[in-house]
């Protein structure tokens, strides 16, 4: 017999919108407390919400549920326009649109607005988001906390004097491609031949170029390694520091070993790339001599104490906090702090007296952390290696450096990791194969070549110490109940599931349609494709599936890395969200100085992830776009060379491919594929050929031909050669026999035959394949 519910039990529609009106902070038991149920009825509101996350209409991160899509509730936008009626319209800062169209938020003006918080056209604000019944103009409404910036709109380019006088206006956004600006000479500000301005636009009526007013010069780009100036004046990327802060950092003493533990005498080491000029985390590893966990080994991960040097509310800190972390371009850095703090100071150069907050865990025979601790510590690196040469000296190359720190250092490190790597194996995080490029440039700042780096088992080794000391941070910190800025991935939603799942239906792959969604499900996909001309292929898609990276007072897990907690700790010289962790373990610990104040709590924590959450999709979008700009101005003297490609994007409008020795992106534009209509199928990645039925599919190797390069721009357009598939699904994806239909259209268009079916003969070229080899994130990029 069925125990009575409650007499006002909600239905379903009055759950989804009890939800839909606290987002991220509705759950099983505020869902109880808001309609008093009792502990007899949670066992039906339970079903019912498992019921409604089946379907999709409601998602779950933690022991939270919120509606799929939705925003987070405390977001930085920019104020883009107004409705209709007036009322002002968002959308949120340096937002993806080449995945999913940016939101539209409806901005909420209160009658009496606090100072700080009025907000126009052109700014950018940090806005609380509530979620609202759509509308034309707008899916969310917001009101804002505070305007952040009021830089207004503008339009940014590379002057061009014309003979005559005055000159044009070169735009560098590539969707202003083309489309140049005419600069009368009384509004050229006195902008010499490639400047790089900021021009705004000046109505004009008729035929002809519109024109514009030039109303700020930023700097030349005739000079030298001037390209990544386009991207960070783009985005307005913070260059000087403040001359507060740059007083603070020149005034800064080194640590003293008053209130720390002297570790000097521990032979910790640091390993980063060749090039790295901060070394902000340091490692050491050694067998554990506990008998009760023979077997074991004890590591160690030190951590420069930033937070000595930066205090809160300081000039140094309100810098760090605007610019959120470093920005790095191949031809310079944008640091986060002062090269004082930086490259001195928070650096651990070998032999020097450095503070630092240091984690020493106890790993067991199994791999798995058994328990750690924090300290404060005064240390002095044994030495500066690299991750080539560390690797050399493991593999029997040990050169004048590694050849004494081998037995003592260096094998300790690497048996450790042995332990830590199968217990990563049996955690099973997301592994994705993905080739990370790197542009080495010349002297004059140029394009020398561009390279995938050896993913090599060092650079392994250094990621997982960081996880694994990542993960003790957040551990700390929940355990002593005090608010954090989490690094949190989520689940990817139940409609690009659904997506991923019909196509691999495409390929004759399968994938769970029940149960918990966990990375294993894509690692099985991923195996199944491993050596396969679909490998490729199935990463990208597998990729795109997934939800991105941010930081977030609320803890909703970290799905990739399949770990229900996660911080960043491990690079406070170059990520503020691992400042504020640094912050936060000093005051749960009473470690002294720099701690984070009692002031700040999940509310105040919730805006600055929202803030660094955007500096790092900013850095990341202005890293791309100087890569695309070198890369471009390195082919622009290529027009009409031809080149194998990969297609990695589809759209209605044509295809993105992907250059196999540059890694340099183009576009194919639609109109350009034949004289045939061409359908995308957004199943199967696809543009299909409505006559012919040949298609060109997302992952495919093509032969391209350079049209047209524009690099200022970034921006490349090419004509595809050769590369169209033909066949049914079943062909693709077993290698099947071909029909005798098939046979004859093969022999009359030899070019659109399948990689790897019988008949099938490589083009020749004199070119050399490109090598695809595995790359992942550099640490502490998770």
């Amino acid at each position: 017999m069925s125990k009575p519910r409650a007499r006002d039990f909600p239905d379903r529609e009055t759950i989804v919108a009890f939800i839909r009106a606290h987002p991220g902070r509705a759950g099983t038991r505020e869902i109880a407390h808001e309609f008093g149920l009792k502990n007899a009825d949670r066992a039906e509101l339970k079903q019912i919400l498992r019921d409604l996350a089946d379907d999709g209409t409601i998602v779950k991160r933690g022991r939270k549920l919120r509606q799929p899509e939705t925003l987070p509730p405390t977001l930085m936008a920019d104020i883009t326009g107004r409705d209709s009626d007036g009322e002002l319209i968002a959308t949120p800062t340096e937002w993806d649109e080449e995945t999913t169209p940016a939101p539209k938020i409806l901005i909420h003006v209160p009658r009496r607005a606090k100072p700080g918080t009025v907000a126009g056209v052109g700014d950018r604000a940090l806005l609380r988001i509530e979620a609202m019944e759509p509308t034309e103009s707008a899916r969310y409404r917001a009101r804002v906390i505070r305007v952040i910036d009021n830089t207004r709109a503008r339009i940014l380019g590379v002057y061009r004097a014309l003979p005559q006088g005055g000159g044009r206006l070169v735009p560098v956004d590539k969707k202003q491609a083309g489309r140049e600006l005419n600069i009368a000479e009384a509004d050229s500000a006195g902008a010499k031949d490639g400047d790089l301005v900021s021009v705004e636009l000046v109505r004009t009526r008729g035929f002809g170029l519109a024109s514009g007013k030039v109303k700020e010069r930023l700097g030349s780009l005739a000079t030298e390694k001037a390209v990544s100036l386009i991207a960070i004046h783009a985005h307005d990327i913070p260059q000087a520091f403040s001359p507060a802060a740059l007083r603070e950092a020149d005034a800064a003493k080194l640590v003293t070993p008053r209130g720390r533990e002297d570790w000097r005498q521990l032979s910790l080491v640091t390993i980063d790339p060749p090039d790295a000029k901060d070394h902000d985390d340091a490692v050491h590893a050694t067998p554990d001599d506990d008998p009760n966990n023979k077997g074991g080994a004890i590591v160690t991960v030190a951590i420069a104490d930033v937070a000595y040097y930066v205090r809160v509310e300081s000039a140094l800190d309100h810098d760090a906090l605007k610019r959120g972390n470093s920005v790095y371009f191949p031809d310079r850095v944008v640091p986060m702090l002062p090269e004082r703090i930086s490259n001195d100071l928070c650096s651990l150069i070998p032999g020097k007296e450095r503070g630092a907050l240091a984690v020493r865990m106890v790993i067991g025979p199994d791999g798995r952390k058994r328990s750690h601790t924090f300290h404060r510590i005064l240390m002095r690196s044994a030495a500066k290696l690299n991750y080539a040469q560390v690797q050399a000296a493991i593999d029997g190359n040990p050169d004048d450096i590694t050849g004494s720190l081998l037995e003592p250092i260096l094998k300790p490190l690497y048996a450790a990791y042995a332990l830590v790597k199968r217990a990563r194996d049996e955690r099973d995080p997301l592994d994705l194969e993905l080739p990370e490029r790197k542009i080495l440039l010349k002297n004059d700042g140029t394009v020398d070549r561009v390279i995938v780096p050896d993913r090599l088992e060092a650079h392994r080794l250094i990621e997982e110490f960081m996880i694994l000391a990542n993960v003790a941070a957040a551990e700390t910190l929940e355990k002593k109940e005090l608010p954090l800025i989490y690094r949190v991935h989520d689940e990817p939603t139940v409609e690009k599931v659904h997506n991923l799942r019909e196509f691999l239906r495409t390929l004759d792959l399968s994938f769970a349609k029940s149960g918990a969604l966990r990375p294993e499900l894509f690692n099985r996909v991923l195996d199944h494709v491993k050596g396969h001309d679909s490998e490729s292929l199935v990463n990208e898609v597998v990729l795109r599936s997934q939800a991105q990276a941010e930081y977030s007072a609320e803890n909703y897990g970290h799905f990739g890395l399949n770990l229900r907690r996660y911080a960043h700790f491990t690079s406070p010289i170059r990520r503020y969200a691992d400042l504020i962790v640094h912050r936060a373990l000093i005051r749960a610990l009473g470690l002294g100085d720099g701690a984070l104040p009692g002031s700040e709590n999940a509310e105040t924590l919730a805006e600055i992830a929202a803030r660094i959450s955007v500096t790092e999709r900013r850095a990341m979008k202005a890293e791309r776009e100087t890569a695309d700009r070198l890369i471009a101005h390195f082919l622009a003297d290529r027009i009409g060379n031809i080149f194998e490609a990969r297609i990695s994007g589809v759209t209605r409008a044509g295809l993105f491919v992907k250059l196999t020795d540059t890694g340099a992106d183009g576009l194919i534009p639609i109109r350009s594929l034949g004289t045939e209509y061409f359908k995308y199928d957004e199943t199967r990645h696809a543009l299909v050929g409505s006559r012919s039925g040949s298609m060109h599919k997302l992952g495919d190797v093509v032969e391209v031909r350079l049209v047209e390069a524009v690099p200022l721009a970034g921006a490349l357009r090419f004509e595809l050669l050769s590369g169209a598939q033909v066949g049914s699904r079943s062909l693709r994806a077993r290698g099947g026999r071909k029909t005798k239909a098939q046979r004859g259209r093969d022999a009359r268009h030899p070019e659109v035959q399948l990689k790897g079916h019988p008949g099938h003969k490589p083009r020749k070229t004199s070119r050399k394949p490109g090598k695809s080899k595995a790359g992942k994130p550099k640490k502490g990029k998770s």
